[in-house]
Protein backbone atom coordinates (compact mmCIF):
# COMPACT_ATOMS: atom_id res chain seq x y z
CA UNK A 1 0.00 0.00 0.00
CA UNK A 2 1.72 3.68 -0.89
CA UNK A 3 2.23 5.93 1.67
CA UNK A 4 0.29 8.68 0.54
CA UNK A 5 -3.39 6.04 0.92
CA UNK A 6 -2.01 5.15 4.34
CA UNK A 7 -1.90 8.57 4.94
CA UNK A 8 -5.63 9.17 4.23
CA UNK A 9 -6.69 6.29 5.46
CA UNK A 10 -5.46 7.37 9.01
CA UNK A 11 -6.85 10.71 8.44
CA UNK A 12 -10.09 9.76 7.59
CA UNK A 13 -10.22 7.37 10.56
CA UNK A 14 -9.23 10.23 12.87
CA UNK A 15 -12.01 12.88 11.49
CA UNK A 16 -13.99 10.19 11.87
CA UNK A 17 -13.37 9.61 15.94
CA UNK A 18 -12.79 13.69 16.50
CA UNK A 19 -16.74 13.34 14.97
CA UNK A 20 -17.90 10.99 17.15
CA UNK A 21 -15.67 12.42 20.04
CA UNK A 22 -17.69 16.22 19.71
CA UNK A 23 -21.10 13.80 18.91
CA UNK A 24 -21.58 12.03 21.81
CA UNK A 25 -21.07 15.10 24.68
CA UNK A 26 -24.30 16.31 22.78
CA UNK A 27 -26.50 13.02 22.39
CA UNK A 28 -26.12 12.78 25.79
CA UNK A 29 -27.01 16.13 26.86
CA UNK A 30 -29.63 16.02 25.61
CA UNK A 31 -31.09 12.46 26.48
CA UNK A 32 -29.74 13.40 30.17
CA UNK A 33 -32.55 16.52 30.00
CA UNK A 34 -35.43 15.67 32.59
CA UNK A 35 -38.90 16.60 32.38
CA UNK A 36 -40.54 18.36 35.57
CA UNK A 37 -44.44 19.41 35.92
CA UNK A 38 -44.77 23.04 36.80
CA UNK A 39 -48.04 23.60 38.38
CA UNK A 40 -49.88 26.59 40.00
CA UNK A 41 -53.55 27.00 41.74
CA UNK A 42 -56.06 29.71 41.22
CA UNK A 43 -55.22 33.03 43.86
CA UNK A 44 -58.13 35.10 45.30
CA UNK A 45 -57.31 38.81 46.94
CA UNK A 46 -58.58 42.41 46.32
CA UNK A 47 -57.66 45.44 44.17
CA UNK A 48 -54.48 47.28 45.57
CA UNK A 49 -53.58 44.16 47.66
CA UNK A 50 -50.41 42.33 47.50
CA UNK A 51 -50.83 38.64 46.57
CA UNK A 52 -48.44 35.58 46.29
CA UNK A 53 -48.97 33.09 43.75
CA UNK A 54 -47.31 29.93 44.31
CA UNK A 55 -45.72 27.59 41.71
CA UNK A 56 -44.65 24.32 42.32
CA UNK A 57 -41.80 22.14 39.90
CA UNK A 58 -41.68 18.80 40.81
CA UNK A 59 -40.69 15.22 39.09
CA UNK A 60 -42.14 12.04 40.22
CA UNK A 61 -39.89 9.09 39.92
CA UNK A 62 -41.93 6.37 40.41
CA UNK A 63 -44.29 7.04 43.68
CA UNK A 64 -41.47 9.58 44.78
CA UNK A 65 -42.50 13.57 44.05
CA UNK A 66 -39.42 15.47 44.14
CA UNK A 67 -39.39 19.43 43.53
CA UNK A 68 -36.57 20.81 42.17
CA UNK A 69 -34.69 23.51 44.11
CA UNK A 70 -32.61 26.68 42.74
CA UNK A 71 -34.64 27.44 39.34
CA UNK A 72 -35.83 30.65 38.46
CA UNK A 73 -39.77 31.40 37.86
CA UNK A 74 -41.37 33.94 36.10
CA UNK A 75 -45.10 35.26 36.58
CA UNK A 76 -46.59 36.67 33.27
CA UNK A 77 -49.77 38.96 33.17
CA UNK A 78 -50.82 39.86 29.91
CA UNK A 79 -47.20 38.40 27.92
CA UNK A 80 -45.23 40.59 30.55
CA UNK A 81 -43.52 38.97 33.18
CA UNK A 82 -44.16 40.84 36.62
CA UNK A 83 -42.60 38.63 39.18
CA UNK A 84 -39.97 36.42 39.12
CA UNK A 85 -38.71 34.24 42.21
CA UNK A 86 -36.45 31.38 42.72
CA UNK A 87 -37.80 27.56 44.04
CA UNK A 88 -36.87 26.40 47.30
CA UNK A 89 -35.97 22.70 48.50
CA UNK A 90 -39.50 21.65 47.68
CA UNK A 91 -39.29 22.84 44.08
CA UNK A 92 -41.93 25.63 45.47
CA UNK A 93 -41.96 29.66 44.39
CA UNK A 94 -43.82 32.27 46.12
CA UNK A 95 -44.15 35.09 43.60
CA UNK A 96 -45.58 38.50 44.61
CA UNK A 97 -47.86 40.84 43.28
CA UNK A 98 -50.42 43.30 43.68
CA UNK A 99 -53.33 44.14 40.58
CA UNK A 100 -54.94 46.98 40.45
CA UNK A 101 -58.06 46.67 38.70
CA UNK A 102 -60.97 44.09 39.92
CA UNK A 103 -61.74 41.43 37.88
CA UNK A 104 -60.75 37.65 36.36
CA UNK A 105 -57.23 37.77 35.27
CA UNK A 106 -55.63 34.69 33.70
CA UNK A 107 -51.92 34.04 34.42
CA UNK A 108 -48.89 31.95 33.12
CA UNK A 109 -45.82 30.76 35.44
CA UNK A 110 -43.01 29.61 33.35
CA UNK A 111 -39.48 28.20 34.20
CA UNK A 112 -36.59 30.67 33.40
CA UNK A 113 -33.67 30.06 31.20
CA UNK A 114 -32.67 26.40 32.02
CA UNK A 115 -30.57 24.36 30.21
CA UNK A 116 -31.44 20.99 31.71
CA UNK A 117 -35.04 20.86 32.41
CA UNK A 118 -37.89 19.86 30.12
CA UNK A 119 -40.79 22.29 31.60
CA UNK A 120 -44.35 23.21 30.07
CA UNK A 121 -46.05 26.55 31.30
CA UNK A 122 -49.01 26.55 33.44
CA UNK A 123 -51.79 28.89 33.94
CA UNK A 124 -54.19 29.64 36.64
CA UNK A 125 -56.79 33.06 37.27
CA UNK A 126 -56.02 35.57 39.80
CA UNK A 127 -59.93 36.41 41.16
CA UNK A 128 -59.29 40.03 41.96
CA UNK A 129 -62.79 41.23 43.90
CA UNK A 130 -64.23 43.65 46.05
CA UNK A 131 -64.81 42.55 49.94
CA UNK A 132 -67.89 44.24 49.97
CA UNK A 133 -69.65 42.16 46.77
CA UNK A 134 -71.58 38.97 47.25
CA UNK A 135 -69.84 35.59 46.69
CA UNK A 136 -71.42 31.96 46.31
CA UNK A 137 -69.69 28.99 46.56
CA UNK A 138 -71.07 26.24 43.95
CA UNK A 139 -70.07 22.45 44.52
CA UNK A 140 -68.53 21.15 41.45
CA UNK A 141 -70.44 17.85 41.97
CA UNK A 142 -73.77 20.01 41.71
CA UNK A 143 -73.17 21.28 38.07
CA UNK A 144 -71.87 17.65 36.16
CA UNK A 145 -74.78 15.03 35.72
CA UNK A 146 -72.63 12.48 36.30
CA UNK A 147 -69.40 11.45 38.62
CA UNK A 148 -67.36 11.54 35.00
CA UNK A 149 -68.22 15.27 34.43
CA UNK A 150 -69.25 14.06 30.91
CA UNK A 151 -72.15 16.27 30.84
CA UNK A 152 -73.27 19.19 32.57
CA UNK A 153 -76.34 19.83 34.55
CA UNK A 154 -79.76 21.35 32.58
CA UNK A 155 -79.28 25.26 32.95
CA UNK A 156 -76.69 25.26 35.35
CA UNK A 157 -74.53 27.63 33.09
CA UNK A 158 -77.02 29.96 31.88
CA UNK A 159 -77.95 30.63 35.68
CA UNK A 160 -74.99 30.83 37.00
CA UNK A 161 -73.87 33.28 34.13
CA UNK A 162 -77.08 35.32 34.82
CA UNK A 163 -76.72 35.24 38.75
CA UNK A 164 -72.54 36.49 38.14
CA UNK A 165 -73.23 38.92 35.79
CA UNK A 166 -75.56 40.82 37.79
CA UNK A 167 -75.10 40.03 41.23
CA UNK A 168 -72.32 37.20 42.86
CA UNK A 169 -68.92 36.27 42.18
CA UNK A 170 -68.41 32.76 42.27
CA UNK A 171 -66.50 30.23 43.77
CA UNK A 172 -66.03 26.59 42.57
CA UNK A 173 -65.34 23.66 45.01
CA UNK A 174 -63.63 20.42 43.94
CA UNK A 175 -62.95 17.80 46.06
CA UNK A 176 -59.92 15.36 45.18
CA UNK A 177 -59.32 11.65 47.02
CA UNK A 178 -55.59 11.64 46.21
CA UNK A 179 -52.77 13.42 47.42
CA UNK A 180 -52.58 17.07 48.06
CA UNK A 181 -49.50 16.98 45.47
CA UNK A 182 -52.03 16.67 42.54
CA UNK A 183 -54.39 19.71 43.84
CA UNK A 184 -52.67 21.86 40.86
CA UNK A 185 -53.63 19.35 38.12
CA UNK A 186 -57.28 18.67 39.49
CA UNK A 187 -57.67 22.68 39.03
CA UNK A 188 -56.57 22.64 35.77
CA UNK A 189 -58.58 20.17 34.78
CA UNK A 190 -61.79 21.72 36.36
CA UNK A 191 -61.16 25.11 35.01
CA UNK A 192 -60.81 23.68 31.39
CA UNK A 193 -64.04 21.83 31.85
CA UNK A 194 -65.51 24.99 32.91
CA UNK A 195 -64.22 26.91 30.39
CA UNK A 196 -65.33 23.89 27.92
CA UNK A 197 -68.97 24.29 29.02
CA UNK A 198 -69.53 27.67 29.10
CA UNK A 199 -69.86 28.52 32.68
CA UNK A 200 -68.65 31.57 33.98
CA UNK A 201 -64.97 31.92 35.36
CA UNK A 202 -64.80 31.56 38.76
CA UNK A 203 -62.57 31.05 41.69
CA UNK A 204 -61.07 27.57 41.72
CA UNK A 205 -60.77 25.99 45.24
CA UNK A 206 -59.80 22.10 45.52
CA UNK A 207 -60.07 20.36 48.88
CA UNK A 208 -60.03 17.12 50.23
CA UNK A 209 -63.02 15.14 50.52
CA UNK A 210 -63.14 14.97 54.32
CA UNK A 211 -66.52 16.87 55.42
CA UNK A 212 -64.67 18.82 57.54
CA UNK A 213 -62.38 20.52 54.76
CA UNK A 214 -64.93 22.72 53.27
CA UNK A 215 -66.04 24.07 56.93
CA UNK A 216 -62.57 24.85 57.37
CA UNK A 217 -61.99 26.69 54.63
CA UNK A 218 -65.22 28.70 54.98
CA UNK A 219 -63.95 29.44 58.51
CA UNK A 220 -60.23 30.51 56.66
CA UNK A 221 -62.22 32.85 53.95
CA UNK A 222 -64.25 34.76 56.33
CA UNK A 223 -60.97 35.04 58.79
CA UNK A 224 -59.38 36.89 55.69
CA UNK A 225 -62.09 39.39 55.06
CA UNK A 226 -64.57 37.61 52.48
CA UNK A 227 -67.74 37.82 54.34
CA UNK A 228 -69.77 38.30 52.22
CA UNK A 229 -69.79 34.50 51.36
CA UNK A 230 -72.86 33.52 52.75
CA UNK A 231 -74.84 31.14 50.06
CA UNK A 232 -73.41 27.70 48.62
CA UNK A 233 -74.93 25.63 46.07
CA UNK A 234 -74.51 22.24 46.00
CA UNK A 235 -75.01 18.67 46.08
CA UNK A 236 -73.65 16.89 48.81
CA UNK A 237 -74.92 17.05 52.49
CA UNK A 238 -71.79 17.75 54.12
CA UNK A 239 -71.63 20.70 52.05
CA UNK A 240 -74.94 22.03 52.77
CA UNK A 241 -74.20 21.70 56.58
CA UNK A 242 -70.89 23.61 56.33
CA UNK A 243 -73.10 26.45 55.38
CA UNK A 244 -75.85 25.66 58.06
CA UNK A 245 -73.61 25.82 60.62
CA UNK A 246 -72.83 28.98 60.55
CA UNK A 247 -76.18 30.31 59.94
CA UNK A 248 -75.74 30.31 55.88
CA UNK A 249 -78.02 29.66 53.32
CA UNK A 250 -77.11 26.39 51.52
CA UNK A 251 -79.30 25.10 48.04
CA UNK A 252 -79.30 21.52 47.15
CA UNK A 253 -79.29 20.64 43.33
CA UNK A 254 -80.74 18.30 42.36
CA UNK A 255 -83.27 17.63 44.82
CA UNK A 256 -81.59 15.09 46.97
CA UNK A 257 -83.80 11.41 47.92
CA UNK A 258 -86.62 12.28 51.10
CA UNK A 259 -84.69 12.52 54.22
CA UNK A 260 -81.11 13.62 52.68
CA UNK A 261 -81.32 16.96 53.11
CA UNK A 262 -80.30 18.51 56.14
CA UNK A 263 -83.00 20.74 58.00
CA UNK A 264 -82.68 24.05 56.76
CA UNK A 265 -81.57 23.34 53.62
CA UNK A 266 -83.65 25.06 50.86
CA UNK A 267 -84.02 22.62 47.68
CA UNK A 268 -83.83 23.10 44.51
CA UNK A 269 -85.32 20.42 41.70
CA UNK A 270 -83.20 21.63 39.23
CA UNK A 271 -81.30 24.55 38.47
CA UNK A 272 -83.86 26.88 36.85
CA UNK A 273 -85.09 26.60 40.45
CA UNK A 274 -82.00 28.06 42.27
CA UNK A 275 -82.64 31.69 41.70
CA UNK A 276 -85.92 31.25 43.34
CA UNK A 277 -84.10 29.85 46.89
CA UNK A 278 -81.40 32.32 46.60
Amino acid sequence: MRPMSILFRRAGLFTVLLLLFWTVPTILSAAEKTSWTLSVHDSLTAPNQPTTIDATLTQKDRLIETGLAGEPIELLIAGKVVATATTDGNGRAVLSYTPRAKGVVPFTVRAGAATNITVAEAGANLSVWEHRTPMMAVEMAAVMEDAEGRRPMPDAAEVLERLTRFYYNVLYVVTEEKSVGRNDQVGAQARQWLKDQKFPVGYIVVLSTSPQSWGAKLDELHAAGWATLKTGVGRTKPFAEAFLHRRLDAVMVPEPPKGEAPRKAKVAKEWKDVRKRM
